[in-house]
């Protein structure tokens, strides 16, 4: 009765490995293709580096902290309350240029408190907030705008929203 039986599978028995004459040379080993749906090799890319943002101006994070908790010291500040619009440009030009070549790390500039938007409505009102305005436009135009590292609102104990950290950077060599 057992002659008509026959086995559900047949095991696969061990290749014999070929003997080479020189055994210094290895036999070329061809992998099988694998059965069924394979799924395409992925190249592995890096990550891209985040584009830098220019809000951060290099400042590490110990930098902001101490200027959001206020423990940053301003070396000198620079007051423009009470000039016009030309006086406060020359103003601005003469101090940053005796802060940068004094070794200033932190200028306060004290430029007065940002427009209300209701002043901002009046037309015949005098403009409220015409420095604080005018301070980016300085800064971009300045001979010195690239030893300026970052700049940053004051904290309260330092003028809040009427005044701003200009954080310099270190003379070079």
């Amino acid at each position: 009765m057992t002659e008509t039986v026959r086995p559900i599978r047949k095991r696969a028995l061990p290749r014999p490995t070929p003997v080479l004459a020189d055994p210094s040379v290895a036999p070329a080993i061809i992998a099988k293709a694998p059965k069924g749906r394979v799924p395409p090799v992925r190249a592995v890319t890096p990550k891209p580096l985040p584009p830098r943002d220019l809000t951060i101006d290099g400042l590490d994070g110990g930098w902001d902290r101490r200027l959001l908790k206020g423990l940053a010291r301003p070396d000198r500040t620079l007051d423009l309350h009470g000039h016009t619009l030309a006086t406060a440009h020359r103003a601005f030009d003469a101090g940053l240029r005796d802060a940068l070549a004094d070794g200033v790390r932190v200028l306060l500039l004290v430029t007065g408190r940002p427009p209300r938007e209701a002043d901002e409505r009046r037309n015949g009102a005098a403009r409220r907030g015409a420095i604080r305005g005018e301070v980016d436009s300085w800064i971009a135009a300045s001979p010195h705008a690239d030893r300026i590292a970052a700049v940053r609102g004051a904290h309260p104990r330092h003028g809040g929203a009427g005044a701003l950290y200009l954080i310099l950077r270190r003379p070079r060599g």
